[in-house]
């Protein structure tokens, strides 16, 4: 029997963020069902999260890393060209992460700190009992019971464990991203600049990544034909150098695509209720966020360090802890939601593409909800 005040099932960012900030205080157990983690789009970091690593005691052990610097972004939505910098921005800039290097260390700040690590593992069952909960985790060795006080589902969409105390998941959208690395050998492989342009199947956007490397991606819906296309051999990388925006971007910076097209959900999405008595999700297992918005692991940050500070207070006897955590979800979600609809709104051209039809719809039901409150 494995024994944990707090056990978290996921081992990507929101779940390494909650483990490394209460593994200092109480007994953690990390779980996830890969060794290592996998190869994934999402390598944006806002200048905010500065303030989040440096409450976190990792500030300069994160800059020691490398990590390349973004410095704003670059759009082409709306047939308008913007430049949007973060010269301004009290926190300095961004940065495109080499996203499996910076989860590995999560990762290991956690495991130096004191967690407890195991993977691969999954979760078998889970049920309450008068200490907290138990729970059979399945590994290739063979079952292993564990006990613990709290839960903390930090395993992303599938919000698996969640779903297995009665959640369920509100889904908003059905939004996926096709996406492939490639290589860059042209002098312009570093401007530091997020590119996103719109087009009648969705949007596309890429970044240059550390280690001459560039990631590539169109933004559609499942049930569309731009993510049919999608799995034709090549079609990613032709389409992209067609557009008029990122097309000489992609020539300006000598991209070669490298691999396959790997396809994600990207759709938003939000846990319904996101904590209960005894647990709570974090990162994209309580809210996930269409990448538009460039806030999703910022999101998995800020959720992993506040359910720590959750788990610290329920843990020391405070009732409300758990309440508080919650409506901390609703008012993140709100004011995701304003900030997605308002951005989706200001793209005009495409009225009868279906993808755009719906995102229009949507913003139109958003500001009339408004409306109706605030009269």
């Amino acid at each position: 029997m494995l024994h944990a005040d707090v056990l978290i099932l996921g081992a990507g960012p929101a779940g390494a963020t909650a483990a490394l900030n209460l593994a200092g205080e109480c007994r953690v157990l990390l779980v996830d069902r890969h060794a290592e983690p996998l190869p994934r789009i999402g390598e944006s970091l806002p200048p905010a999260a500065r303030r989040l690593l440096t409450d976190m005691g990792l500030w300069e052990e994160f800059l020691a890393q490398g990590h390349a610097p973004c410095f704003g972004n670059r759009s082409l939505w709306n047939g308008l060209a913007a430049e949007q910098d973060f010269l301004r921005d009290p926190d300095g800039h961004g940065w495109h992460l080499d996203r499996a290097r910076f989860e590995s260390w999560l990762r290991d700040k956690a495991r130096e700190r004191g967690a407890a690590l195991r993977a691969p593992a999954t979760l078998g069952s889970v049920d309450a009992c008068a200490d907290g909960w138990r729970l059979v985790l399945e590994t290739p060795h063979g079952p292993l019971q564990a006990q613990a006080r709290i839960l903390i589902d930090g395993g992303g969409r599938a919000s698996t464990l969640a779903k297995k105390l009665g959640a369920r998941r509100n889904r908003q959208d059905r939004l996926v991203c096709g996406w492939l690395y490639g290589e860059e050998r042209g002098a312009e492989n570093h401007d530091g600049l997020s590119h996103i342009e719109a087009s009648a199947q969705g949007w596309w956007y890429s970044a240059a990544l550390p280690g001459q490397r560039r990631v590539l991606a169109l933004h559609t819906d499942a049930d569309l034909p731009g993510a049919r296309l999608l799995r034709r051999g090549g079609w990613l990388d032709a389409a992209a150098r067609a557009m008029p925006g990122l097309g000489p971007v992609l020539r300006n910076a000598g991209f070669r695509a490298a691999g396959e097209v790997r396809i994600a959900a990207a759709h938003s999405s939000q846990l319904q209720p996101g904590c209960g008595p005894g647990w709570l999700a974090v990162g994209d297992a309580a809210l996930s966020f269409d990448p538009l918005s460039a806030q999703g692991l910022f999101n998995a940050l800020y959720t992993g360090l506040a359910a720590a500070e959750t788990c610290s207070r329920a843990l020391r006897g405070a009732p409300q802890a758990m309440r508080d955590y919650r409506q901390q979800l609703v008012s993140i979600a709100d004011a995701y939601r304003q900030h997605l609809d308002f951005w989706y709104a200001q793209e005009t051209r495409w009225a009868d593409a279906p993808f755009w039809q719906r995102r229009q719809r949507r913003s139109a039901h958003a500001l009339l909800a408004a409306s109706s409150l605030s009269g």
